[in-house]
C-alpha cells in the first residue's frame, strides 16, 4: 500500500476521514494525531472579532495554546531536553535549545569576561566581548548535539518514551560570532601548534583538546544565537562553536584557548567522553557526530484517529556534512521508500524529512534511516552493537522505530 501513487483527491479525502473532516492542508503536521485538544484558557473570548485585543509588549510571548517545554533532569549537573515532537521546521527556539552542564549555569558579567589566547603563538592576547564584536562577523546555521544523546533509549528503552526523551539533546540554531581562524591569525599561531585547549568559565572549568585544523576550517567564537545574545545556559557571553563536533567540545562560557603540539589529555578526555570498545580498547577524540534520524510524528503519546492518509515527519542530521537521503519504512524494515527532504538542506544542520503514508488499520512499525553526503548509512541496533559492543557509552545513532497499534496509539519500539 505504501508505494501506491497518491492522487490529490485521495489525499484530501483520506485526511478528511482521519481528522474528522479537517482538510490536511489546513492542519499543522501532527495536530490530527494529538490524543486530546489543548483546553482553552479562561480568558479566550468566544468571538475574538467582538473584543479588543491585547496591547503591545516589550517582549513577545507564545500563544497560551502552545505549551512546548524542555524536560530538565538533575540540578547542578544535569540536562534539559528539547521537545523535538513539538517543533516545526528545523530551527530550535533559543529558550527550548537543550542544556548540558556540569556545575550549573554561571552568572557572568560580560563587561568583565575575557578570552585569553596563548601558548604557541607570536602574540598572546586577551579579548573582551567588545573586542570580538569589532571583528568581521559570520553567521552559520548548525546543530549542536551532546555525545550522550540517545543513551536512555539505548540502555533502558521504554515504550512510553517521546522523541524528546530519546533524542532531545540536539538542537539547531543560527549562530553569530567571529571565525576562530581570524583570531588565530591575530595572535600568530606558530606552525608547530597542532592542537588547542578550550577552557570554559563555569565552576567545572570543562576543557577539551581540539585539532588546530578544525579552527582553520569552520570553528566560531559565538556571541549570538538566533538573532540575540547567547542565553546564559548556552554560554553567555561567548562560547566555542565547532560544527558537527560532539557537544562537549563546543565549550561554553569560553575563557581561555591554549595552543600546543599534542592533546592535553584533561580529565574530560580520560574519565569521560571516551567510548569502550570490544577487546579492551576505547575510542578517544571521536569528535564528529554520526548521521542519525528520528521520526517525530507520529510518535508517543500521539494517537491516529483511524485508517487513512497520515503524514510521517522527522529530523535527520550528520556531523560530517549534508543529509543526502532519508528512507522511511512503514512495515518494520522489510521495505524502504524515499522521504522528501524539506529545503534548504544545509551542512551539519537538522534536515526535516516528510512522507505521506496510508495506514490500513493494522499494527505496524514505522522506521527511518538516513544517509549523509559521505555515504555513511545510519546503522541498525544490531550493527551498532556488533561494531562497538554493548558497553558503548557515547555516539548512539541506531535506527529508531515506532509501533502503531490497532487502536491508533503509538509507542517507542527498539528496532533491531
Amino acid at each position: 500500500m505504501a508505494d501506491e501513487p497518491i492522487s490529490r483527491r485521495a489525499l484530501i479525502a483520506g485526511a478528511a476521514a482521519a481528522a474528522g473532516g479537517a482538510l490536511m492542508a489546513n492542519v499543522p503536521l501532527g495536530a490530527q494525531q494529538t490524543a486530546a485538544p489543548t483546553p482553552a484558557p479562561p480568558d479566550i473570548p468566544v468571538d475574538p472579532t467582538k473584543v479588543p485585543g491585547a496591547p503591545t509588549t516589550p517582549v513577545g510571548g507564545r500563544s497560551p495554546f502552545v505549551r512546548a517545554t524542555r524536560a530538565p533532569t538533575g540540578e547542578i549537573t544535569g540536562v534539559s531536553l528539547t521537545p523535538l515532537q513539538d517543533l516545526q521546521g528545523t530551527i530550535t527556539p533559543s529558550d527550548l535549545h537543550f542544556e548540558r552542564h556540569h556545575a550549573g549555569v554561571p552568572r557572568i558579567d560580560p563587561g568583565k569576561h575575557t578570552l585569553v589566547i596563548h601558548g604557541l603563538v607570536d602574540r598572546p592576547l586577551e579579548f573582551t566581548l567588545a573586542d570580538l564584536e569589532r571583528f568581521p562577523s559570520v553567521t552559520l546555521l548548525h546543530f549542536v548535539e551532546c555525545s550522550g544523546n540517545g543513551r536512555s533509549a539505548y540502555k533502558t528503552p521504554k515504550p512510553e518514551m517521546t522523541p524528546q526523551m530519546i533524542e532531545g539533546m540536539t538542537s539547531t540554531s543560527e549562530w553569530t560570532g567571529v571565525a576562530l581562524s581570524v583570531l588565530f591569525k591575530e595572535v600568530g599561531v606558530k606552525r608547530e601548534a597542532k592542537w588547542f585547549l578550550a577552557e570554559g568559565g563555569d565552576a567545572a572549568r570543562l576543557a577539551r583538546s581540539v585539532p588546530v585544523s578544525k579552527a582553520l576550517d569552520d570553528a566560531v567564537v559565538a556571541y549570538a544565537q538566533n538573532g540575540e545574545p547567547l542565553r546564559p545556559e548556552q554560554g553567555y557571553p561567548i562560547r566555542l562553536l565547532l560544527p558537527g563536533y560532539e557537544g562537549n567540545t563546543n565549550v561554553k562560557w569560553l575563557r581561555r584557548i591554549e595552543l600546543g603540539t599534542a592533546p592535553y589529555m584533561t580529565r574530560w578526555e580520560t574519565s569521560k567522553y571516551t567510548d569502550p570498545l570490544p577487546g579492551g580498547k576505547v575510542r578517544i577524540f571521536s569528535f564528529e557526530m554520526d548521521a542519525k534520524s528520528i521520526i517525530t510524528s507520529p510518535s508517543y503519546p500521539q494517537r491516529l484517529t483511524g485508517p487513512g492518509w497520515w503524514p510521517i515527519s522527522g529530523l535527520a542530521w550528520s556531523g560530517r556534512g549534508k543529509i543526502s537521503r532519508v528512507d522511511v519504512s512503514t512495515d518494520g524494515g522489510r521495505t524502504w521508500l524515499d522521504a522528501d527532504l524539506q529545503g534548504p538542506v544545509l551542512t551539519k544542520a537538522h534536515t526535516r524529512f516528510q512522507r505521506t503514508w496510508r495506514w490500513d488499520g493494522n499494527e505496524t512499525v514505522l522506521m527511518s534511516r538516513t544517509v549523509d553526503e559521505t555515504g555513511y548509512v545510519q546503522p541498525t541496533m544490531r550493527q551498532l552493537v556488533a561494531a562497538r559492543g554493548p558497553g558503548t557509552d557515547y555516539h548512539f545513532n541506531p535506527v529508531r522505530g515506532w509501533r502503531v497499534h490497532r487502536d491508533g496509539s503509538v509507542t517507542f519500539e527498539v528496532a533491531t
